[in-house]
């Protein structure tokens, strides 16, 4: 009997450690990941021409309330850990549910589905909302928040564009490096839909937009 319990504890130890292991290598091919030199550079670009349109546009938050100081936005590095690729699983059932926006509206929208993406050995939803325009145009919106949230990045959430591929078995990409602030983050004039207790991701998403507010 104990050289049965010696041996268990023996092989559960063996499996533990095996487990740290590979744990241990997944983190370091996920942080020894090189970013793509060219990707980088469109991304930057990207982030350069956003700075120039927040700046000048009549239209932005930034010349439409005086009270908005204008200066760079802020951002992390371009990192490649963050970047992710899935099938879209439609809802055969898609719930309408109400969103809260940061002026206290409630708005309606449709959870038409999610998007499964795997960091660190753990499985995470991403939910596809769909909402219409005031001319009653579909649109489709990812909102989240992280660890990173109200240290530094918005206190109220991160969004990411997403557009519909007509194609069911369509692999999407998940990029975090292109996470932006809503606009609510740059002036109070404007109100955004806050993201919902299940748009939470259980880690620290260390890409795209950080705080505009230092």
């Amino acid at each position: 009997m104990k050289r049965r319990i010696i041996c268990l504890f023996v092989l559960t130890l063996i499996s533990s450690v095996l487990l740290l292991s590979c744990t241990d290598k997944k983190k370091d091919e996920l942080k020894n990941k090189k970013i793509d030199k060219e990707y980088a550079a469109e991304l930057l670009q990207e982030r350069a021409l956003k700075d120039s349109s927040m700046q000048n546009d009549p239209y932005s938050p930034f010349n439409r309330d005086p009270k908005a100081e204008f200066h760079k936005l802020n951002y992390y590095d371009p990192n490649p850990e963050f970047i992710f690729k899935s099938k879209f699983y439609e809802d055969e059932a898609k719930d309408t549910v109400r969103i809260s926006g940061t002026s206290g509206e409630v708005r309606k929208v449709i959870k038409e589905g999610y998007l499964k993406i795997n960091y660190d050995g753990n499985e995470y939803k991403i939910i596809v909302y769909k909402a219409f325009s005031r001319a009653g145009e579909p649109y489709y919106s990812i909102w989240f928040t992280d660890r990173t949230t109200g240290k530094e990045t918005y206190g109220v959430g991160r969004y990411l564009h997403f557009e519909m591929d007509p194609d069911p078995e369509h692999i999407y990409t998940i990029d975090f490096n292109k996470a932006y602030n809503p606009y609510c983050a740059y002036s109070s004039k404007y109100t955004c839909p806050i993201p919902r207790e299940e748009d939470y991701l259980d880690f620290a998403i260390k890409a795209g937009e950080k705080n505009f507010h230092e």
